[in-house]
């Protein structure tokens, strides 16, 4: 089997896997979103998952997200930036994916909001242009201490700050829980994100609008979708597993 091919089975098998979980948990299909996860993996596997059917596609490195938006220019996937974001990096990413997923500090999302400004040459302008970076916040529901995000009572802060700014737009909320190898053992911080975000849903801000719940990946999906994720990260399933690098 070629490995396009390998590709596009893993795409199918994954596909039905989401909507079987959709189903189960008596969700609408298509209310569940696929983000094929590939960092790591050279352009010609996105082009590969592209050609089978799938869009969506999430990076955790800013320069490699840079090198594979040139290379992959011609196809245009819909690129999500889903790992740590340092103030550094921001200029490989805001402005040039669809959604940030792992906003955690008012500082970086200050620095994004500058990027953006600069970029539709001030307020009015990238208003009118429509340069607003979506992002999600990443939340540290479990409070490990290697791991990015914000702390649960710090979340109502940083989406007042979104409110308080014109080039940024709160979407929803992400989470990477602990690992653990039984998928059950996702589903407390799952349902706790969940409550956390209906929660701050509640009370009404500017630019900020929490439909989303980016959560869930190869070996649990099933148990994020159940407990209403609208984006899982699957790489994986996809694409096989990478040397070095954590599960997805």
């Amino acid at each position: 089997m070629t490995r396009a091919a390998a590709i596009a089975r893993g795409l199918t098998d994954v596909n039905a896997r989401v909507a079987a979980a959709e189903r189960a948990a008596g969700r609408p299909a298509g209310s569940v979103r696929l983000v094929a996860v590939s960092k790591k993996m050279p352009p010609d596997d996105v082009a590969s998952a592209f050609a089978a059917g799938q869009r969506d596609f999430g990076e955790s490195y800013a320069q490699e997200l840079r090198d594979k938006r040139a290379a992959l220019a011609a196809i245009a996937p819909r690129w999500h930036f889903i790992g740590p974001l340092q103030s550094n990096k921001i200029k490989y990413v805001a402005g040039r994916v669809d959604l940030i997923h792992s906003v955690d500090s008012a500082a970086l999302l200050d620095e994004i909001d500058r990027r953006i400004s600069s970029a539709g040459a001030g307020a009015a302008a990238a208003a009118a242009a429509g340069h607003v970076q979506a992002c999600l916040v990443q939340v540290n529901v479990a409070g490990e201490a290697q791991k990015h995000g914000v702390p649960p009572d710090a979340l109502a802060s940083l989406l007042d700050r979104f409110a308080a700014l014109d080039h940024v737009r709160c979407e929803g909320l992400m989470i990477i829980p602990p690992l653990a190898d039984d998928p059950e053992a996702s589903r407390f911080h799952f349902a706790a994100l969940r409550r956390l975000r209906d929660e701050a849903a509640a009370r009404p801000r500017p630019h900020v609008d929490l439909r989303e719940l980016s959560m869930g990946m190869s070996h649990d999906l099933e148990v994020a979708i159940a407990e209403g994720a609208t984006l899982v990260r699957v790489g994986t399933a996809l694409f096989g597993a990478r040397d070095g690098s954590e599960a997805s």
